[in-house]
């Protein structure tokens, strides 16, 4: 979130009081599921993070299940138990890979030079440890909406930068202070 970012006219998404079209603040960025409801815990916030707990655990043990069926086509097929052994710990180290890089990603925002090759390399890694992911969705949204202790402590970082500025600039800048006779 940047210094300059203000709102656009219109109605104000995470409700009075936060920085808005009236305040010229910066905005709370949106998390995906829940918008800008973690700001105030407004807006069924309590039953989108059951929601968003609930789904993640359910698509993750559906997952599952897709992923059994594939593994007893490994063994319909007789590639023998060294194949299925690697199957299951491949998918096993990616999974682990997966839930650590998710839950990274909810603590703290990925370094600017980090995009690039090793993002790309890394969405294989994701796609195969897609019940990792799930996972660390749905442990994160059982204590908070996943993402807003990094997106509360940006936010917060963003008003006291925005009220400093705007704590420096008030009064008129032309008017100088009288000077005390003392200091000539």
């Amino acid at each position: 979130m940047s210094d300059e970012q203000t709102s656009s006219p219109g109605p104000e998404p995470g409700g009075p009081g936060h920085g808005g079209p009236g305040h010229g603040g910066p905005e709370p960025e949106e998390i995906r599921f829940f918008g800008t409801t973690w700001v105030h815990h407004d807006g069924g916030y309590g039953l989108r993070r059951a929601g968003a707990a609930v789904g993640s655990l359910a698509l993750a043990a559906a997952g599952a299940v897709v992923l059994r069926f594939a593994f007893q086509g490994l063994e319909i097929a007789a590639v023998g138990p060294f194949v299925g052994i690697l199957v299951v710990a491949g998918f096993a180290v990616c999974s682990a890979l997966a839930f650590r890089r998710t839950w990274d990603g909810f603590v703290r925002r990925p370094a600017p030079g980090a995009r690039g090759a090793a993002d790309t390399s890394a969405q294989g890694l994701m796609l195969i440890g897609f019940i990792g992911s799930l996972l660390a969705y749905f442990c994160r949204s059982l204590v908070e909406a996943p993402g807003e202790k990094r997106y509360r402590a940006e936010y917060a970082a963003a008003r006291e930068r925005h009220e400093r500025r705007r704590g420096a600039r008030t009064g008129n800048p032309a008017a100088k202070k009288p000077r005390s006779k003392k200091g000539r």
